[in-house]
């Protein structure tokens, strides 16, 4: 499946939810589902900065593809990593760092984050490319 067809399938999922404390509990439920990072992967390194809450991010080069782990203190922000993850992991660095992530636009979910959350949400966005550039 590529990068636009998962972004596809999220914003299809989003559609059915009528208003946006249905959305954060369904984001709120992915970043429970979301694989853990390795307790020793969670190192200063990794944490992502500019967001409000902690959030290590690891990511690892398997055959040709970036495989992506995360953890969150906050659990919206689990949500919301748990996102990022699903559309981008096992994806090339090339179509990683080239990636238009038109679903959270389409979702609403900038709109709905407060500022210092939607600064992470960038951050994440950012720290996850330049994992990708890194191995381009």
């Amino acid at each position: 499946m590529s990068i636009q067809e998962k972004q596809q399938e999220i914003i299809d999922e989003f559609i059915v939810f009528d208003d946006w404390m249905d959305k954060y509990e369904y984001i709120i439920d992915l970043g429970k589902e979301l694989p853990k990072i390795a307790e020793d992967k969670k190192t200063t390194d990794r944490i992502i900065e500019g967001c409000q809450s902690r959030v290590w991010l690891d990511s690892e080069f398997l055959d040709n593809k970036l495989v992506f782990s995360a953890d969150a203190d906050a659990i919206i922000t689990k949500g919301i990593i748990a996102l990022l993850i699903r559309v981008l992991n096992n994806e090339s660095p090339e179509n990683i760092a080239s990636a238009n992530l038109f679903f959270i636009d389409e979702i609403g979910l900038k709109e709905h984050l407060s500022p210092t959350r939607a600064n992470g949400l960038l951050s994440m966005v950012n720290r996850m490319k330049m994992d990708a550039i890194k191995r381009v």
